[in-house]
């Protein structure tokens, strides 16, 4: 989904590091430029970024500038736009570098590393960055809840603010770490002083002023800065990108999730707050069968709530968040939730006008389908859409994949597909999940 928001922000690139950890693989090439399964690494997290509506990019350049700057050229082989910055004969650090590319970078811009792959919901970060800096707020900082997996936590945050970052000293009760993707106002670097410095300080002191903003993410990061993790990513890489594999397409209220009473309006309604997400009977067993059968699973769903006003954007990525870390828990993968969050008019309770638009993405359209196979490689003629509604069934056939109608209340409105009726028809997803053909055999 391509957002107005991530066209119109600048991305700053910090390229500079040596990459000393890597030895030899980095004595003739700097690390964006590692070969990945036959592309260089920096490509990946390119395509990605394209991909979330970003065009606009500042590389910062240190360690063989001048091979990233003839691989990537000023971007219009890739679609984008890229200028330069140099740390020059000295290395600058991250602030520095920063600091050097000021001349080039608008009055807000995203911050990213040349050797981290990122893959996170970008609209929602630069939501919570416009949220934060109306609130006084002129920096963001994403975060994953870490438990000292990836590296030592060293993050504290609540409701949507950092409340201590410290990644020198950091504290026995953080259980977040810093995820690799910033926003920050331009003035804060206007007063700093030229020479070498690192973020994480001015981090810090933002944190401690109470001037940071935190986006979450559920998603993992790769970063190249040794030979294991670079194998690793190679290993990541030509599984998402490598043979295509079939997919299951799932929506998600009434299919994954309980349908709620809504007081306000005396009508079901989607959840509108976390608390209200409650899984439907089966439905962690249905997922562990489609996994287990070879298909990678995806969310599709329609949630118009926050343009409708009922509720904020932020709050329905939360809802989607902690369902994918409940079944993470469980061990249960689930690949991506695609969420079309758009409505078509105002009404008299929008306050997030920005939602209001005629798109592509909302079902029956097939945008989101088409979205997730333009990232990551689907065999499409394998692939399910499966969901309790018309608008489902039309979206699957539409993307041209197999589709499958789940449920007994609702099937009169099967009649609204005219002739394009599912191809499958289940009662709930447990029993499509059994009927799936075993594509690992």
């Amino acid at each position: 989904m391509s957002e107005q928001f991530c066209s119109d922000m600048q991305v700053a690139v910090l390229m500079g590091g040596l990459g000393t950890r890597l030895g030899e693989y980095t004595r003739t090439c700097p690390k964006p430029l590692m070969d990945i399964n036959g592309k260089p690494f920096f490509t990946y997290q390119l395509e990605a970024m394209k991909q979330a509506g970003f065009r606009r990019f500042v590389f910062c350049l240190g360690y063989r500038a001048e091979q990233i700057e003839e691989t990537y050229g000023d971007g219009s082989r890739f679609g984008v736009e890229i200028r330069y910055s140099y740390d020059g004969e000295t290395l600058l650090g991250t602030g520095g570098a920063v600091k050097r590319a000021l001349p080039l970078l608008d009055e807000y811009f995203l911050l990213i590393y040349g050797d981290s792959f990122m893959d996170i919901n970008y609209f929602e970060a630069v939501v919570r960055f416009r949220e934060g800096l109306a609130e006084g707020r002129p920096a963001l900082m994403t975060v994953m809840q870490n438990g000292g997996r990836y590296d030592k936590s060293n993050v504290l945050c609540r409701d949507g603010t950092i409340l201590l970052y410290d990644k020198k000293a950091p504290l026995p009760e953080m259980d977040y770490i810093d995820y690799g993707i910033s926003a920050f106002s331009r003035s804060l670097f206007e007063n700093t002083p030229e020479g070498k410095f690192d973020l994480s300080d001015m981090q810090n002191r933002l944190s401690r002023e109470g001037k940071l903003s935190c986006c979450e993410t559920e998603r993992r990061f790769y970063e190249i800065g040794n030979p294991d993790s670079l194998a690793e990513f190679r290993q990541y890489a030509a599984a998402r990108w490598g043979t295509p594999k079939p997919a299951v397409f799932l929506d998600r209220d009434g299919v994954i999730n309980e349908i709620c009473w809504n007081d306000d309006i005396e009508q079901l309604d989607s959840p509108l707050k976390p608390e209200e997400f409650r899984l439907l009977p089966g439905v962690q067993e249905a997922l562990r069968t489609i996994t287990g059968k070879g298909y990678r699973v995806f969310i599709v769903t329609n949630q118009p709530a926050a343009a409708k006003g009922k509720t904020k954007y932020t709050t329905l990525c939360e809802i989607n968040r902690r369902f994918v870390q409940a079944m993470q828990a469980e061990g249960i993968a689930i690949d991506d939730i695609a969420m079309c969050p758009h409505y078509g008019k105002a009404g008299p309770w929008t306050r997030e006008h920005y939602l209001i638009r005629e798109c592509e993405c909302r079902k029956p359209k097939a945008g989101l389908i088409r979205d997730l196979a333009a990232r990551y490689s689907i065999d499409m003629e394998r692939s399910w859409m499966a969901g309790d509604s018309a608008s489902d069934v039309l979206c699957g056939k539409d993307a041209g994949v197999q589709t499958a109608f789940i449920g007994k209340y609702k099937c009169d409105l099967c009649m609204m597909t005219g002739c394009r009726k599912p191809d499958r028809t289940a009662e709930n997803i447990l029993t499509f999940a059994e009927g799936l053909e075993d594509v690992n055999q």
